[in-house]
């Protein structure tokens, strides 16, 4: 395939140390498929973007305070790319930093729901985010994203930074 006519995501994968443990910013989706879900359906904060018009890093910049309404900065360190199940290639990066979730302020978007009532409703993009310990970000990250969380151990684990 072709990387330009692949839908591109990008996203980043912020971490702190609390209390000496590593802990890491997690996304739930919003909307009404993703409201009972839990295990496997969290995600770096992320989205689409083309390629063809903004550098993977400036989306993902761009991306993270769209959807938790704080902006981020710092030392990035790339996590490379990973190709999702549905075959969408996603672009992340991780940097060192704090926000308070409750502070979080996603943008949204809008859909029929319920499904044919023919009626419009907004929801949030993301509808919470979570700072959790690694085994627990393990567990909660969608399947596709977890090399990002092993990629920023390595990193870290090879660095002054842990």
């Amino acid at each position: 395939m072709n990387g330009k006519h692949e839908k591109h995501s990008a996203g980043i994968l912020m971490y702190r140390l609390r209390n000496g443990d590593l802990e890491l910013l997690l996304a739930h989706p919003g909307g009404p498929f993703w409201a009972r879900r839990d295990m496997g359906a969290w995600s770096i904060p992320k989205s689409e973007f083309d390629l063809d018009k903004e550098k993977p890093l400036s989306a993902a910049r761009r991306e993270f305070e769209e959807e938790t309404g704080h902006t981020v900065d710092g030392d990035f360190i790339d996590l490379g790319i990973s190709r999702q199940t549905g075959g969408k290639i996603v672009h992340a990066w991780s940097v060192h930093g704090d926000l308070e979730p409750v502070k979080m302020k996603s943008n949204t978007f809008s859909m029929e729901w319920p499904p044919r009532s023919g009626k419009q409703q907004i929801f949030p993009e993301i509808d919470r985010v979570g700072w959790f310990n690694v085994e627990t970000a393990e567990a909660k990250i969608n399947k596709g994203q977890m090399v990002f969380i092993e990629r920023l151990m390595e990193d870290l684990s090879s660095s002054s930074l842990s």
